[in-house]
């Protein structure tokens, strides 16, 4: 279990920072909305998920210091989730001046048509291979490893633990019966492709996403990563209306909202 020990400083609030909701290759070429994936803050450790186009544009943004990463990861190779890597690992490293910070992806990311610049690979500690149902620690946070999801390349989603809170990031797969069996978490935020699931694309639909709820559980679930279809059927009504149907709270991401893992608590309680 590789254990990544920097950058690690007390912080007041365990936060997760949507830096772009778009998903897919519509609503990511159009810009329909931002598609700069998720900045982890936990426990001080601060951590990048699936850095897709935009991700240094809206970090800095939001005034989120890049240099203050420990680690990037990525669930799988695909532009929408990986064409940002390399600049933030130039950030994260200040251009290769301040050397730290680690890499975590699926092998085929890396391997015979790697999404990392050779050149990068000496700027960072290391790349970690990511495999199924695997455990790996990142500063003060854990994070475990799905089983393999159903997509055209090796896909990987994942739950965290950080200050006796553990959240899911159900990343892009076609829907299939184990699935929820690697998400027992109180937090889960799931990507949301198609309205309807269809035969040729592997990705997640609304029912899909509803069985998924009342299947895992959790006090709060997000969506995000919204297709063209989905973007179009308003995110906020369908969130809404999965509240009604699965009695959890369900949350549409916004580009830039801020979620404090605080909110299980009041969740727990009812408030």
């Amino acid at each position: 279990m590789p254990d990544i020990n920097i950058h690690s400083q007390p912080t007041a609030t365990d936060t997760i920072t949507f830096l772009g909701t778009a998903g897919a290759r519509f609503m990511v070429s159009r810009q329909l909305a931002a598609s700069g994936g998720i900045w982890l803050d936990l426990s001080g450790t601060r951590i990048l998920l699936d850095p897709g186009p935009g991700s240094i544009v809206q970090a800095t943004k939001r005034k989120l210091d890049a240099e203050k990463l420990s680690a990037i990861i990525l669930s799988h190779r695909h532009l929408d989730h990986a064409a940002d890597a390399n600049v933030m690992i130039e950030a994260m490293t200040n251009g290769g001046h301040n050397r730290h910070g680690r890499v975590f992806a699926p092998a085929d990311a890396v391997q015979d048509e790697p999404v990392i610049f050779s050149y990068l690979k000496s700027f960072i500690e290391g790349i970690t291979i990511l495999e199924a149902k695997s455990t790996y620690k990142i500063g003060n946070v854990t994070f475990t490893t799905s089983e393999r999801h159903v997509h055209p390349v090796e896909t990987y989603g994942m739950v965290f633990q950080s200050s006796g809170h553990t959240f899911g990031y159900l990343t892009d797969t076609r829907y299939f019966e184990s699935l929820y069996r690697s998400y027992a978490c109180e937090l889960v935020i799931i990507n949301v492709v198609l309205n309807e699931p269809h035969p040729k694309i592997d990705h997640l639909s609304i029912p899909d996403v509803e069985r998924l709820i009342k299947e895992i559980k959790p006090r709060i679930a997000i969506l995000s990563h919204f297709g063209l279809h989905v973007w179009e059927a308003n995110p906020q009504q369908i969130a809404s209306e999965l509240s009604g149907r699965t009695g959890v709270r369900v949350i549409a991401a916004k580009d830039g909202m801020k979620f404090d893992l605080e909110e299980l608590d009041e969740a727990q309680h009812g408030k």
